[in-house]
């Protein structure tokens, strides 16, 4: 039976835990700062959080937040930073939305068709990174911040009447047209006032248990840890590199594209200007105070979702809501620094134990002798 390791388990809750303290020390810093209440914002938060409209609002922002973070995860596995994802979530919710509208399916193959296109586009567009990384060595960092602009472009242009847009009349909003009944997810209701938990969020939560399984007990998900640990040992191991990345970057993205099912089929049930943007940003952020752990990463979307929704009220009481933002900021920060000083004390833990361990052997040898 394996040994229960403490440290190993102090340590990974460290990291994430300082972090918040110091995000939100310093948070209550800037608020000293500007003249205001450093407590009544939190009460505020907290007060709204407790109403069930919000509490249902915060679940489904969290599934979004969840599906963004999970394709973020993926390429941080394998030693690759996927900052594209917001672009390739965007990009496939829009096409996604333009085959959605346009078709009419019995239910569960519109869902299906609809699910199955956004994740082709966002394995495409991530891909076109991942084929660059493994055949011309082009950064994935600088080619998936190209591709987001490239994105932003395309969906601008893809949604123009004169191609497949439509505009509501009189409304200056674009849209896709709307998806048919057929092609909506049910939710779960939760009451008159509260609204539905989107039925994505639980193929969110389903993901991140797939997620888990195939990282922790397939020979893919070794090969794939093995590789962002070292891609010199990995191929010397007999390890494809160069498909790894690829495949990994293919994954990501069809994860990405996932992440606006949650709200394309559950809510707005069209693409449009006032579609929902930075959410793959805001997935590294997750991913990074996650530790691209499947459960870190969940507890990690709830708190994000917990300062986006809880914030809105803020204004009512002559706060600005984006402290909010500040925060968040504030926590990508504290991650970074928070992350290095763990692991530079769990270095020295380990050395120290080590050489605790040694000593003591030295002197269980040095008894047998005196013994003899």
């Amino acid at each position: 039976m394996k040994k229960f390791d403490k440290d190993r388990l102090i340590l990974g809750f460290a990291g994430p835990v300082l972090a918040l303290v110091v995000a939100l020390v310093l948070t209550t810093v800037v608020l000293l700062a500007s003249g205001q209440n450093p407590f009544e914002p939190y009460r505020i938060m907290f007060e709204s959080a407790s109403y069930a409209d919000v509490q249902v609002l915060i679940v489904n922002q969290a599934g979004t937040y969840y599906l963004a973070a999970l394709a973020v995860a993926v390429g941080f596995r394998m030693n690759l930073f996927n900052i594209g994802v917001d672009g390739q979530y965007r990009l496939a919710a829009m096409v996604a939305a333009l085959v959605g509208a346009s078709v009419t399916l019995p239910g569960p193959l519109h869902i299906a068709l609809i699910v199955i296109v956004a994740m082709l586009v966002g394995a495409f567009w991530a891909g076109i990174a991942g084929f660059l990384k493994t055949t011309r060595g082009v950064s994935e960092v600088v080619s998936t911040i190209m591709l987001n602009s490239i994105a932003t472009a395309l969906v601008a242009w893809l949604i123009l009447p004169k191609n497949f847009g439509e505009q509501p009349p009189g409304s200056n909003n674009l849209t896709t047209g709307e998806i048919a009944e057929s092609g909506w997810f049910p939710g779960l209701p939760m009451g008159d006032l509260a609204g539905e938990i989107y039925g994505f969020t639980f193929v969110a939560a389903g993901c991140g248990v797939l997620y888990w399984f195939v990282l922790n007990h397939t020979r893919f998900g070794f090969d794939l840890r093995a590789t962002g640990a070292s891609e010199s040992a990995a191929q010397a191991s007999g390890v494809d590199a160069k498909k790894m990345i690829l495949t990994s970057m293919l994954i990501s993205g069809a994860v990405a594209g996932l992440a606006g099912m949650p709200t394309l089929l559950g809510d707005t049930h069209t693409y449009s200007l006032d579609f929902p943007t930075g959410i793959g940003f805001t997935g590294i952020t997750i991913a990074l105070l996650g530790r691209n752990n499947p459960l870190g990463i969940a507890l990690s979307a709830l708190l994000i979702a917990f300062l986006d929704k809880s914030s809105a009220s803020l204004d009512q009481h002559g706060y600005e809501k984006e402290i909010a933002t500040i925060m968040q900021g504030l926590i990508v920060i504290s991650v970074v620094v928070s992350y290095e000083l763990v692991r530079r004390y769990g270095i020295r833990r380990q050395q120290q134990k080590v050489g605790e361990e040694l000593a003591a052997g030295h002197a269980l040898t040095t008894e047998k002798e005196a013994a003899l």
